[in-house]
């Protein structure tokens, strides 16, 4: 099969296609033939992070295709079945294995594509919008608006009754991108003023952004952080706000309560059919030319959901 591989180098000029053997699944895992790769920033950003005689990152994403075969232990997936997940390691393959707690059937009408597009990011943005505890009329900032988890981070925002739905971005040819998926309005990351206060952020960026975003909270404002950016806030911004900082993983939810994880899988799907959620890809690249994929998102290009295509 064909895969993808990193060496140490510390950039998107690292990623290597060859040939390499068909996994076997563990206990637990699928096989999944895989039809579409969702390239996620956290995996971006390790391989950003790597420098020379450090260790090549095992290269994760969100994959979708069709179970081959079903490993020891597994009872809820049989073969031929459709479905999505997150990989954590060799994602970038035309093979890949998928745990069990990390993967859903895909509905009948919805492409390998859109699920990638959907599922994960979807599901971030959710659970982000959750955590946030937003009431009706209250205004929200999403950070990285026009990436994949920022487009349907918005749509929830909008579906969810906010006063107010703000969109910040990198530039401003994002603008009519990030208008149309319900933003009223927008700003960019290097303004002097964010136009805020804002009730709610929820910030997909995270390092020296994290600053200006709790800088632009309102007394008793909530900066949900979901991003893989690190960053440092400063507790006196906090304090004279009456604000607070939320962490939010999603694997978190996936693992450790499963009821909640299905609930809100399933609401996902009904948001979609109703049209209330709508994906965005910004291009699907062959596997072999993964560099290129990861050079979008690296630069701040995508408008949406970047997808590898075996």
């Amino acid at each position: 099969m064909l895969r993808v591989r990193h060496e140490v180098g510390g950039g998107p000029e690292v990623l290597f296609a060859e040939e390499a053997d068909v996994p076997t699944a563990g206990v637990g895992e699928l096989l999944v033939r895989v039809e579409a790769v969702g390239v996620t920033l956290p995996t971006v950003r390790k391989l950003r992070e790597v420098r020379e005689g450090g260790e090549p990152v095992s290269l994760g994403g969100e994959v979708a295709g069709t179970v081959v075969t079903t490993g020891p232990g597994v009872t809820g997936f049989r073969a031929g079945e459709r479905v999505t997940g997150l990989c954590f390691a060799d994602a970038y393959a035309e093979y890949a294995l998928l745990h069990t707690a990390m993967t859903s059937r895909i509905p009948a009408d919805a492409s390998a594509v859109e699920a990638v597009a959907l599922v994960r990011s979807g599901l971030v943005a959710r659970g982000a919008y959750e955590a946030a505890r937003v009431e009706p009329g209250e205004s929200v900032l999403v950070t990285a608006a026009a990436s994949a988890v920022g487009t349907l981070a918005l749509q929830y925002a909008k579906a969810g009754g906010a006063g107010r739905v703000v969109a910040a971005v990198s530039s401003a040819d994002k603008t009519a991108f990030v208008r149309g998926l319900g933003a009223d309005e927008v700003v960019l990351y290097g303004d002097s003023d964010w136009s805020g206060p804002y009730d709610v952020i929820l910030d997909g960026v995270g390092g020296d952004l994290l600053g200006p975003a709790v800088r632009s909270l309102a007394t008793g404002g909530r900066l949900v952080a979901f991003s893989s950016g690190g960053g440092t806030v400063e507790a006196y911004e906090l304090l004279v706000r009456g604000a607070s900082v939320i962490g939010f993983q999603m694997r978190a939810i996936a693992t450790g309560r499963p009821g909640l994880y299905e609930r809100w899988l399933c609401e996902l799907w009904q948001l979609r059919a109703a049209g209330t959620l709508r994906t965005a890809v910004h291009e699907e690249i062959p596997l072999a030319e993964a560099a290129r994929a990861h050079a979008l998102v690296e630069q701040r290009q995508n408008l949406g959901k970047v997808v590898l295509v075996p």
